[in-house]
């Protein structure tokens, strides 16, 4: 555990000054926030500093996986055997904003000498970028996300085979009423910390959302997202149709496709077959609104493809004619045949050619799953605890002389002003997030560079203590996540003259 600043006490209860609800903590009792604790009067930080070793653990093997160029001869060992990285989880906060970072921790890599800024960042402007992988309707555009009744954010663009949310934000943490703001936080704790959500959606669906996982939607877990639009399916697999079908639809809430009108029909010889599509027709083969969005084929509100069919052009059309529909994913379809008076009728068997295509069109489709982004600013008050001119920080950053990490995670810096990252909550350790009670989210924040670059920047040199310091003081142990950056590594500076 580690001990923190204490400002002053009363009657045996510490004055916390972690955040601005300034506790005042009995002892043997914790903090509103359950991070501080007053143990036998001192101040205890109670989650544990974590430290993110280089080595994974694979099926009991141990697989080191960071280059290691420090070694006076390369032994052909690729990996830094005893590389560490002080995260900001468990460290503590800079408030009242005066004070460094908890932990600004220096060391040698590559014989260039190194330094993190470790802290814990209280963000009331912060949020959750939520990706659910389905094409099911959840909810219209601008669509209130609520949680227990209150409404804790919005439906935003859908994207390619996902939907999206966007949660939190400071007008739903702050802004609003007190329930609505303890609300928001708790949520995007709950779902930061890769708990489960249940998510209600105005004039839409209920959801469970738990990141990593495949969301379930109306008490169904979705099993893939689509392979890609009805137009893009017909072009990937028009050559496993040709021969065995004469028409094929791939019914789809963005863009329906029809096989014979597609371009990749055209390229193939495929006759026109007559048939009319009901909605909006763009380019050849390509159809708009063909029905309302839902939770049925192809993410539409049908239940019965040929709803979607006005009818075939007598002209063109003949008994006996073959049409195959299926749905972006292959978890709907239907083989028909003409008859004599030309409507299709649904068929009971489908060809073993027909039903390989179906499932190759299921295969090619990724698991669901739902992804979770935390994004959030780092004010002034935060970077003051980096540097003493916290403007230099932010053009560090920009100028990728200072790389931005949370949890150890990388994390994505937008570009403009600011200090505004985003990061994927699955690539750090478990339980990487807090909150306070004013309500704000309580997440960690990284910033590594060079020392003299640190320097030159105002940095809290005063403050600097070795890893081997910090290292005593830490508590808890992880392998890091495979594929993630090495916080430390070469390729993540642009180093300067």
């Amino acid at each position: 555990m580690v001990k923190q600043h204490v400002e002053s006490a009363v009657n045996g209860k510490i004055r916390c000054d972690a955040c601005p609800v300034m506790c005042y903590i009995a002892d043997g009792r914790s903090g509103a926030c359950d991070r501080y604790a007053n143990v036998a009067g001192e101040l205890i930080r109670v989650d544990p500093l974590t430290v993110i070793e280089s080595w994974l653990s694979d099926g009991g093997k141990i697989v080191p996986f960071l280059p290691d160029t420090s070694a006076a001869e390369w032994d052909g060992d690729i990996v830094h055997a005893n590389s560490s990285f002080i995260t900001a989880i468990g460290a503590g906060t800079t408030y009242p904003d005066y004070k460094p970072a908890p932990f600004i921790v220096s060391q040698t890599v590559n014989g260039i000498d190194m330094v993190t800024v470790v802290t814990e960042g209280i963000f009331s402007y912060c949020g959750a970028k939520v990706k659910i992988d389905t094409d099911r309707f959840l909810g219209p555009e601008s669509a209130a996300v609520r949680v227990d009744g209150e409404q804790i954010g919005h439906v935003t663009t859908g994207e390619y085979g996902s939907q999206m949310l966007s949660l939190g934000g400071v007008h739903h943490l702050t802004g609003g009423s007190k329930k609505e703001g303890r609300v928001t936080c708790d949520a995007l704790l709950q779902l930061c910390n890769t708990n489960p959500v249940e998510l209600s959606i105005d004039g839409g669906a209920t959801l469970i959302v738990q990141a990593g996982r495949a969301p379930i939607i109306n008490g169904a877990e979705e099993q893939r997202m689509r392979v890609g639009c009805g137009s893009a399916t017909i072009g990937m697999f028009a050559k496993q149709w040709l021969g065995h079908v004469d028409e094929v639809v791939v019914v789809d809430d963005h863009i329906t496709g029809v096989l014979s009108e597609h371009q990749a029909g055209k390229l193939l010889d495929i006759p026109p077959t007559g048939i009319k599509i009901k909605g909006r027709r763009s380019t050849p083969g390509r159809y708009f609104q063909v029905a309302e969005p839902g939770t049925g084929w192809g993410g539409t509100n049908v239940s019965d493809p040929l709803s979607i069919i006005a009818d075939f052009d007598p002209k063109t059309a003949y008994p006996g004619l073959r049409m195959l529909m299926v749905s972006t994913t292959g978890e709907q379809y239907g083989y028909y045949i003409l008859d004599e008076n030309l409507q299709p009728i649904l068929q009971t068997m489908l060809p073993a050619a027909l039903q390989q295509s179906v499932e190759i069109v299921a295969e090619n489709c990724e698991p669901a799953m739902s992804s979770v982004m935390f994004m959030g600013g780092a004010g002034g008050s935060l970077r003051a605890g980096v540097t003493t001119n916290p403007v230099r920080l932010t053009r560090a950053v920009k100028d990728a002389l200072t790389y931005v990490s949370c949890g150890g995670a990388p994390a994505y810096v937008w570009p403009g002003g600011g200090i505004t990252v985003m990061a994927d909550v699955t690539r750090m350790p478990s339980n990487a997030f807090g909150y306070v009670p004013t309500p704000a989210l309580v997440a960690p924040i990284e910033f590594t560079m060079r020392l003299d670059d640190y320097r030159t920047l105002g940095g809290h040199m005063e403050a600097v203590i070795p890893i081997a310091e910090a290292l005593e003081q830490a508590e808890r142990r992880v392998g890091a996540i495979a594929g993630s950056a090495w916080p430390t590594a070469e390729r993540n500076f642009q180093w300067g003259a």
